[in-house]
């Protein structure tokens, strides 16, 4: 019976996992469990940086952006000696499962993990790229969306005042659902993702007919799993002969207050990830299908690739 549980976050940081961290821990100790904080993600695992939780300490963070618990990369955790010290810090601490939080790297460190201890472990999926397979939603897609959308409004107004076009590259390396929806909600000229194959001399076609047509100015959002974004802007400039300037959204989409949306997402997440641990469901990841609560086998999600919704595809040729 699991009576003992410690949380952690690793990976990329992205808001909202304040949320999922504060439900865990309220919703585990509402059950009489114990509740341990990992701090650094999987490098504090395997330096023993576990401490306990009480409900006081995850007061005052739900509207913080990042996580409290801190998080990083830890080459050794890696290793199966890294990953044999992980285990035996959480069996001195005589903890009984595990909850983590976090992206794709996040997930397969746990499966690898759960291949060689058999611990019990269930993942919350927290990125805002929001590509884990079998889930619609990831924690904090919904903020960057709309610090994306917020950053391609005030570069709409300089592209206009100059009649320039702006090439944006936004977050997306391997799935494009953060620049395609934040480019349909900013009204993008043209949306390039990863999942199909970039044709500059299509794109190029389409400002030129653009501009034909008295449009002075374009907002261009590129996936920076679409190549070099230098490279790209360059021929694009070469080849239609217009003012074009680049800008890149880095670290910056990680950060911020998050959205209710996000607060609210993530806070039902923790709440189930907890409950299905302590009654013993666990080698698993929890996500939203249609707005309702779904579970998702960890090797599912860790092994099978998320596609971008079509819809939405089809959605940005026509309104473009």
């Amino acid at each position: 019976m699991i009576k003992s549980i410690a949380v952690l976050t690793s990976g990329t940081d992205s808001p909202g996992m304040n949320a999922a961290i504060r439900a865990v821990t309220r919703t585990a100790l509402f059950e009489k469990s114990i509740v341990w904080g990992v701090t650094d993600g999987y490098y504090g695992l395997v330096h023993d940086q576990i401490e306990p939780l009480k409900s006081t300490s995850v007061s005052d963070i739900i509207q913080r952006g990042g996580t409290f618990l801190g998080t990083s990369f830890c080459p050794e955790f890696e290793t199966s000696a890294g990953r044999k010290k992980a285990f035996d810090n959480l069996k001195k601490h005589e903890i009984d499962g595990m909850i983590v939080i976090g992206g794709d790297g996040t997930m397969r460190g746990a499966k690898i993990f759960n291949d060689e201890f058999d611990f019990p472990i269930v993942g919350i999926p927290a990125t805002i790229e929001n590509d884990i397979w079998g889930t619609d939603y990831t924690i904090g897609c919904d903020t960057a969306a709309n610090t994306v959308v917020e950053a391609l409004n005030k570069l709409r107004d300089t592209a206009l005042s100059h009649r320039r076009v702006i090439v944006v590259e936004v977050a997306g390396k391997k799935c494009g659902w953060l620049p395609m929806v934040s480019g349909i909600a900013s009204g993008a000229a043209y949306i390039l993702v990863p999942e199909y194959k970039v044709d500059i001399d299509e794109l190029v076609e389409e400002l030129k007919k653009r501009h034909s047509c008295g449009k002075t100015y374009s907002l261009i959002v590129v996936a920076d799993g679409c190549g070099d974004i230098m490279k790209i802007g360059k021929e694009i400039a070469d080849k239609t002969k217009l003012d074009t300037r680049i800008s890149v959204l880095g670290l910056i989409l990680r950060g911020g207050s998050p959205s209710v949306e996000d607060r609210v997402k993530a806070s039902r997440l923790g709440e189930k990830a907890a409950l299905a641990l302590l009654s013993g469901l666990y080698n698993m990841v929890v996500g939203y299908k249609k707005n309702d609560i779904v579970t998702i086998a960890l090797n599912d999600a860790v092994n099978d690739k998320k596609d971008l919704d079509r819809e939405y595809v089809r959605l940005s040729k026509i309104l473009t």
